[in-house]
């Protein structure tokens, strides 16, 4: 057995009226007359044979019928016009290729992509570790997320996330080897994330420790490698807000010093401009972004002020 459903065009203008709670509003929003709104509300009373509106005020109110009906009407147009766009919504399917800063694809877009596919279960991602902004005019890459200065041209491009750095070390490190002061450092090896330690040099500078001693270090080109000794109990790299936040809220990695500095460079989303346009690199692009948002975690918290100070006065 079938149920007989009101007219579509009469509902549509009982749903805009009761929302506005006005006839003229309503006329305004479907492009129609005043008298239009208010037939379609008459012919849609007559069909169901009840009053939906209250009449004689100046604004627009709802019967309890009326009030029955509204949420059912609404609802169904919200399902209707989502339907709608996802049918109109251009295909996200395919192959797309990416390269991305080492460091970041381990330890932050890796751990994520359970989100991508569950939303875009049709793309088969190609994930290659990176760095070299020459893969932007590659035509077998569609984005590059790089670490640099942002600054290639010939390319769209754009910030994803600043970063703030500080060292981190293990806690079997900080254990057997505390870390209550600069001099204490010097106990330490240096794993440096770059290739010529600018980022230290950073640091060390904003510490007032640029004349420190640098007695052990060891130079790993991507501070994938170097946050990867650090957890291996190696030595103190330099953390960053981004790659190193899940594993120091995880314990993994302890900040020994209430200091954190800008990095010199920042993450970037980059493609060539005519892929910019196409329906998958915008999906994947779109979702980087919204992730970021979404799992923000907090500023890594220092044990300056909290495990080292109960040390000293033991």
């Amino acid at each position: 057995m079938t149920t007989r459903l009101p007219p579509l065009n009469p509902l549509r203008a009982f749903e805009a009226a009761a929302r506005h709670a006005s006839v003229s509003a309503a006329a305004r929003e479907l492009r129609v007359t005043h008298g239009a709104v208010s037939h379609q509300i008459r012919a849609l009373e007559e069909s169901l044979d009840i009053v939906l509106f209250e009449r004689g005020g100046r604004r627009l109110k709802l019967t309890a019928a009326g009030a029955l009906l509204l949420p059912a009407v609404t609802q169904a147009f919200s399902g209707i016009a989502a339907a709608t766009a996802q049918m109109r919504r251009p295909a996200t399917t395919g192959n797309l290729t990416i390269t991305c800063v080492p460091a970041l694809l381990s330890f932050w877009i890796v751990p994520r992509l359970a989100s991508f596919t569950e939303q875009y279960p049709d793309v088969t991602l190609n994930l290659a570790a990176s760095n070299d902004p020459a893969q932007l005019h590659s035509q077998d890459v569609d984005v590059c997320i790089l670490y640099g200065d942002g600054n290639w041209p010939d390319a769209w491009t754009r910030l994803w996330s600043n970063l703030q750095l500080f060292p981190v070390a293990s806690p079997t490190l900080l254990n057997s080897r505390p870390l209550r002061s600069m001099r204490d450092l010097q106990d330490h090896v240096l794993l440096h994330g770059d290739r010529d330690g600018r980022e230290w040099n950073t640091w060390l500078a904003a510490a007032e420790g640029a004349d420190f001693p640098r007695r052990r270090q060891h130079f790993m080109g991507d501070a994938r490698f170097s946050t990867e000794a650090a957890l291996h109990g190696q030595g103190v790299a330099l953390g960053d807000t981004i790659t190193a936040a899940k594993l120091i809220a995880e314990g993994e990695l302890l900040v020994p010093f209430d200091l954190g500095v800008p990095a010199n460079d920042a993450f970037y989303v980059a493609c060539r401009h005519e892929m910019r346009s196409a329906p998958i690199v915008r999906v994947f692009i779109d979702w980087l972004f919204a992730s970021l948002e979404a799992d923000r975690l907090p500023e890594p918290t220092s044990l300056a002020r909290t495990v080292l100070r109960g040390r000293q006065a033991k």
